[in-house]
C-alpha cells in the first residue's frame, strides 16, 4: 500500500501542476494508513475490501483537519473538524485517501472551469474541460 500511494503522489506532483486535479493533499494521514495496512498484509491478518486502493474525496466532503473549501475563497480558511461518513467508510475498509479534489464552487457548474482557486483541466487534451461540478475527480 506504501509503494501505490508513493507511486501517486509522485505522479501527482509532477502532473498536477498542469492538470488541477487537487486542491490539497494528505500525505502524512495516506501513509500512515498505508504502513498499517502493510503491517497488516505482512501479519496476514485480514484487511478491507479496498485495502490500498488510492482514494481522492471531493472537496466539498469533510476530511478531519484538511481545508473543505467547496472551490470556494469564502471557506479558503475553514477546516473539517471531522470525517465525513463516507471518509469513514473508505478508510474502515482500507482505502487511503491521497487529499481533496477540485470542483466548480459550491458545485454550481459543469466544467470546473470556475473554481475559485484554479480550472481543471483534461488530462487527455488540455484544450478540453474534464466535466463537472466533480471535474477533479474526473481527471485524477
Amino acid at each position: 500500500a506504501t509503494a501505490i500511494a508513493k507511486c501517486f503522489y509522485n505522479r501527482i506532483k509532477t502532473e498536477d501542476n498542469q492538470i488541477g486535479a487537487f486542491l490539497s493533499l494528505c500525505e502524512e494521514r495516506a501513509y500512515e494508513k498505508a504502513a498499517i495496512i502493510d503491517a497488516k498484509l505482512a501479519r496476514g491478518e485480514p484487511v478491507g475490501k479496498l485495502a490500498g486502493v488510492p482514494v481522492g474525496i471531493k472537496d466539498n466532503i469533510h476530511i478531519r483537519g484538511l481545508r473543505t473549501t467547496c472551490a470556494s475563497k469564502m471557506l479558503e480558511n475553514y477546516i473539517a473538524p471531522f470525517d465525513a461518513t463516507v471518509v469513514e467508510r473508505i478508510e474502515a475498509e482500507d482505502g487511503v485517501i491521497l487529499g481533496k479534489l477540485n470542483m466548480d464552487e459550491f458545485a454550481m457548474g459543469s466544467t470546473t472551469q470556475y473554481s475559485a482557486f484554479h480550472p481543471t483541466k483534461n488530462p487527455w487534451d488540455f484544450s478540453r474541460v474534464p466535466g463537472g461540478s466533480s471535474g477533479g475527480s474526473a481527471a485524477a
